[in-house]
């Protein structure tokens, strides 16, 4: 159970602990590679459509970085399979196509290809074994996501596909959200991780501030918890619902810490979970940054919001619509941030970031040494 700690081990906490630096010059100076040009490492499940989109029968375009790909449902509402979405004749899109009971016709020549990437006729040849055939990617679904693996093959069996935040409990209710932002991913991740950017959220959030109460990293994750006070004005429905009650008109310093905010980046996913004083999930957030274009510099994000239910379950349906508008516009406000970041890396012609918070440094370090360097792909 997570117990309400007293003001001075919770200044304790708050102070840097021995792996944080002494602020010097070094600190201004990046080291190492610009981590801008890391691409995300292909070999994870990586998420790329939604499977509500794809019905039966159809065949779907979507992408994963530089490589085009048409995920499949057969017409009996089969397994969903994924190929590159180019024909091996002409390089036309497969998802121009039709599907054709399990396989996917080319809508030039009308090559068939299986769910394997195997050209299994050519249809004016009349004759197997004709046609070149395509790549095939590991696919799965989970929490309502199509799932592909488009690195090594031999690896994916090995890789657990994500469960994504509560999905699969009644207890919570879900929303989905996927915007398409223009900047690289590893922005995304260092925005939600670091949360003394409140300052961006006023007009949404009115006066409050983040409070660091500590961190944790391993091989491959980085975690930070927060809590928040409110340093005036009144407290949003909306914002209730997410960070719980805060008290007005309080000192900061004497608000009680009513609900920890952990941010967690296990690569390459990232999650961030609410539990109130009582140490009882309350909303959890997973989200999944998937790169767009060759040089990785546009992200598809793909998340999912869990908000647990009150004891009075219709109150969140009823105040659902209204959640939805507010996160909504808190992320529009860090979708602008993000791109003008990148719009910021392109004009510099590189990596300028003046970064002093030890946790967004360990995680700077996390993603750099997971991804992989652009040349080398």
């Amino acid at each position: 159970m997570l117990m309400q700690k007293s003001r001075e081990d919770q200044s304790s906490e708050r102070r840097p602990d021995s792996e944080q630096p002494a602020i010097t010059s070094e600190l201004y100076q990046r080291q190492g590679p610009d981590l801008r040009r890391i691409n995300l490492n292909p070999d994870f499940w990586h998420p790329v459509a939604w499977s509500h989109k794809i019905r039966p029968g159809k065949a779907f375009a979507t992408r994963y970085a530089g490589d085009p790909i048409v995920i499949v449902r057969p017409e009996n509402g089969g397994a969903v399979y994924a190929l590159e979405d180019r024909c091996a004749h002409r390089q036309v899109p497969l998802s121009k196509g039709h599907v054709d009971g399990e396989v996917v016709r080319c809508c030039y020549h009308g090559w068939a290809f299986d769910r394997k990437g195997d050209c299994i006729t050519v249809p004016y040849l009349n004759r197997p074994g004709v046609g070149r055939g395509v790549k095939a990617y590991p696919c799965q679904e989970s929490g309502g996501l199509v799932f592909i693996f488009p690195g090594d093959p031999a690896v994916a069996e090995h890789i657990p596909v994500p469960v994504p935040a509560q999905v699969n409990n009644p207890e919570f209710k879900t929303r989905r959200f996927d915007p398409r932002v223009n900047c690289h991913y590893s922005f995304m991740h260092e925005n939600l991780m670091d949360m003394n950017h409140q300052c961006l959220h006023r007009k949404q959030m009115g006066q409050i501030t983040s409070r660091f109460m500590g961190q944790d990293k391993g091989e491959n994750f980085v975690e930070a918890r927060y809590s928040f006070a409110r340093k005036g004005g009144d407290q949003p429905l909306a914002e209730r619902l997410l960070f719980g009650k805060h008290n007005k008109n309080i000192d900061v310093k004497d608000q009680p810490v009513d609900e920890i905010v952990t941010v967690r980046t296990a690569y390459p996913y990232q999650t961030l979970q609410i539990h109130d004083k009582d140490g009882d999930l309350i909303m959890d957030l997973w989200a999944a940054y998937v790169p767009q274009g060759k040089n990785e510099d546009e992200t598809q994000t793909f998340g999912l919001l869990s908000v647990k239910r009150p004891k009075w379950k219709f109150l969140l349906d009823l105040a659902w619509p209204v959640l939805g508008i507010f996160t909504n516009r808190i992320f529009l406000e860090d979708k602008d941030i993000v791109e003008l970041e990148q719009q910021a890396w392109r004009e510099l012609g590189g990596d300028h970031n003046v970064e002093v918070f030890p946790v967004v440094r360990n995680l700077r370090e996390l993603l750099m040494r997971s991804g992989i360097p652009a040349e080398a792909q």
